[in-house]
Parts: structure tokens; sequence; C-alpha cells
């Protein structure tokens, strides 16, 4: 059957499906392996990321159920909640790749400020101490506090933050992209007759 047609649409959607089980199982997968190799101590943040990675596992769990049975009303949600996602993230992601490098700074700061967790991770992982200014007298988690010559944190982070932030940024739009691919495809899916059933029926 040519391309457009039933058979095709149905396969695109179920490959789409399994491209989003296997990242959303990749992003478990992270979570779990920073926690073992003790490179996340911040729960939030793992939290966080096991919560988007089980959210996107049943997503497509929804799709490629809706898409093999030709379910309507699974057909339906799943566009519906993938065109409020793909709003989302292509909005963070036009977000992240506008940041210019004095707000990226000003979120750094924040960020620096309401985790502690996190903040034992970055001096630990960066093995730098304080944000700004390093005090002696602090309590810090990296290896250089034992010589006491620790540079601020906040320098290195700035030298990644732009980096990191277009490559999220990057990321995000391609996979947004795919999202609003999908409820293009999930939308013509649904109006389409499956040719093994009865030809008068609509379904």
């Amino acid at each position: 059957m040519a391309c457009g047609g039933f058979a095709c649409s149905k396969n695109c959607l179920c490959a789409l499906n399994l491209l989003y089980t296997l990242v959303s199982l990749l992003l478990i997968g992270i979570a779990a392996w920073g926690i073992g190799f003790g490179l996340i101590s911040s729960f939030r943040v793992v939290g966080v990321v096991i919560a988007v990675g089980v959210f996107l596992f049943f997503i497509a769990l929804v799709g490629l159920i809706g898409a093999v049975k030709h379910h309507q009303v699974l057909l339906f949600f799943y566009m519906i909640i993938l065109l409020l996602v793909f709003i989302v993230q292509f909005s963070v992601s036009c977000a992240c790749l506008a940041l210019n490098e004095e707000q990226q700074s000003e979120l750094l700061e924040v960020g620096w400020s309401n985790t502690n967790s996190a903040r034992t991770d970055i001096e630990r992982n960066l093995n730098c101490c304080g944000f700004r200014v390093f005090y002696p007298n602090e309590t810090c988690a990296a290896d250089c506090l034992r010589s006491l010559h620790c540079r601020p944190c906040a320098p290195i982070m700035e030298e990644y933050s732009g980096m990191v932030l277009r490559f999220v940024g990057g990321i995000g739009l391609f996979f947004s992209f795919t999202e609003i691919l999908g409820v293009w495809l999930t939308y013509r899916y649904r109006n389409q007759k499956d040719p093994r059933a009865n030809p008068s029926a609509f379904i």
C-alpha cells in the first residue's frame, strides 16, 4: 500500500511511539545511573527526571496501543496531550535559546540559592567552592578545600551554561517537531478507514 494509506500511517505512528518509549527509558536510566555513581544526590532533580521519563513512557504507551488497535478514544486523548506537550516544550526550548549571558547568570544564581543538594553536587563535580566568592571557613564538598585554593563556581558554570542551554534548546526543538508530526499523523490516522473492517463502516 502506498505511503499515506492506513498501513503506512499506522506503522509511522508505531515507530514514533517506540522512539518515545526508548527516550523515556533512557531518561529513567540516566537518573538511576546518576544516583548509582554518586553524580547526583539531589532527589528533587532525580525525581523530576524520572517523572518526565514515566510521563513520556505512558504517553508513548497510550499512542502505541491506540495505533495498534485503531482506538478512537485513546488516539484522541493522545493527540490532545501531545499537542499540549508540544506547546510547552516548544516555548521552553525557544526560551533556552533566547537567554543572553546576563539572564543565564541570574538564573544560575537563583538556582544556586534555592538548591542545597544540587549545590553540593556542583562543588564536588566541578571542584569549586562558593558561587561568586570563596570563604575558607565555609563547608564545601570539593577536594580543593584541603589546599584552601578553590575557584568560585560561578565562572566555571557560566563557561558551560550557554553550551548546555543551546544543546537542551536544540534537542527540545527537535523533539517538539516530532510531537507536532505525531499530532498530524494521529489526526490523519483517526480519520482513515481500516481496510480489514466493513467497507461501509467509518472507524
